[in-house]
């Protein structure tokens, strides 16, 4: 078997799928996405056709290899996030080779349904709690909530309390037995991470996620022992290495994302390298059905998968969303904050090949949006 060709989609609200082809006639799906620069990365995966075609793609090892380290320069977002939607889609094909799902090719699964969670919006303490209300009445378990927009770099005592409001308003609402979990964003600075993480204690989060920018990663300790809150991060590291330090440091939550860290080969690195550290694993995903397709079989062969993030509903889905690009959508049906283990081959997902071609056919060009804070000055988004 030899690839032929690799196809890049670019399909909103604000994805890039990859098809790869073969002269056998399998073909696989992959996610290679980094949000803002999706045409940067599908020229990176056009770049890497170069080698990948005429070769056997079911040498996945070799062929991440030789991506992620046969050239000088290596590593990072865009190239990371190429390696990681190609890696996807040959493992799709791997496993529609011999028949079972990737999991199965991973060792076996090792749970039977996975946690899942949503996303809410709003400011008020009232709003997110119906949102969060919703969301439970829907039979999840678990949101996650972004914890503040523009943020000055030491932000004011109303910040700080206007975040604990709408925390204490879900915890009323929602009860002890639902689990909320906050976004920091990485809008926070150190000292505001300080300032806030003491005050949300009482309401015991399910964890605070990326509290600092990723350039800020060797501080990271500091959060972490300052706070019994969880701390998670991960989505802006792209590899075991990038995970190295801050899972030494104390995190509890180790969140790789799929279609940035290399893909499922690497993912499944980073997740045994976090059971070293007695570090959970929740992959990161607010993208499409491949990339969640893709987490999810990691998190079935995962013994430390925590929960997996997904984006139905989620804000970025302007015109578009998670199912929109599937034949079959009940392989994602969630009952009472689960999904059931997917059994067809592959992925375990059957794209919907006309709607993506028609998709692209618009395409995209979202762009990451500019926060500023009232004076002027760029802010974290």
């Amino acid at each position: 078997m030899k690839i032929t060709g690799l196809t890049t989609y670019l399909v909103a609200p604000r994805w890039c799928f990859l098809r790869i082809d073969t002269d056998e006639g399998v073909t696989g799906w992959g996610e290679p996405i980094v949000e803002g620069r999706a045409h940067t990365v599908a020229a990176a995966v056009d770049e890497a056709a170069d080698y990948l075609v005429g070769q056997d793609p079911l040498r996945i090892e070799e062929h991440w290899q030789v991506l992620s380290k046969g050239n000088f320069y290596r590593g990072g977002p865009v190239l990371s996030s190429a390696v990681a939607g190609i890696d996807q889609a040959l493992w799709d094909i791997a496993g529609k080779v011999y028949g079972v799902p990737v999991y199965q090719l991973l060792g076996g699964h090792v749970r039977d349904r996975m946690r899942v969670y949503g996303w809410i919006g709003g400011d008020r303490p009232d709003v997110v709690a119906d949102a969060a209300k919703n969301m439970q009445n829907q039979g999840f378990t678990a949101i996650k909530m972004n914890g503040g927009g523009e943020m000055r770099r030491v932000d004011t005592a109303a910040q700080c309390l206007a975040l604990v409001d709408r925390v204490a308003a879900i915890r009323e609402a929602c009860g002890p037995e639902f689990d909320i979990a906050i976004d920091f964003h990485g809008r926070f600075t150190m000292a505001m991470a300080r300032r806030t993480l003491p005050l949300l204690e009482p309401y015991l989060p399910f964890f605070v996620e990326e509290p600092l920018v990723p350039e800020l990663t060797d501080q990271i300790g500091q959060i972490c022992s300052s706070t019994s809150i969880p701390i998670a991060t991960g989505e802006r590291l792209y590899s075991r290495w990038d995970f190295k330090d801050v899972l030494s440091a104390g995190i509890a939550i180790a969140q790789p994302d799929l279609s940035h860290a290399g893909g499922i080969s690497e993912v499944r690195r980073i997740a045994a390298q976090a059971e070293v550290y007695d570090v959970a694993l929740a992959p990161h995903c607010p993208l499409g059905p491949i990339a969640l397709a893709a987490s999810l079989q990691v998190d079935f062969a995962s013994p430390n998968a925590l929960i997996q993030e997904q984006s139905l509903g989620i804000h970025y889905n302007e015109g578009s969303d998670l199912l929109d690009y599937l034949v079959d959508t009940s392989v994602f049906g969630f009952a009472d904050g689960y999904v059931t283990r997917p059994t067809k081959p592959g992925l375990g997902i059957e794209v919907d090949e006309k709607e993506v071609a028609r998709a692209a056919e618009v395409g995209h060009r979202w762009r990451t949006p500019t926060f500023r804070r009232d004076d002027g000055s760029l802010a974290e988004w």
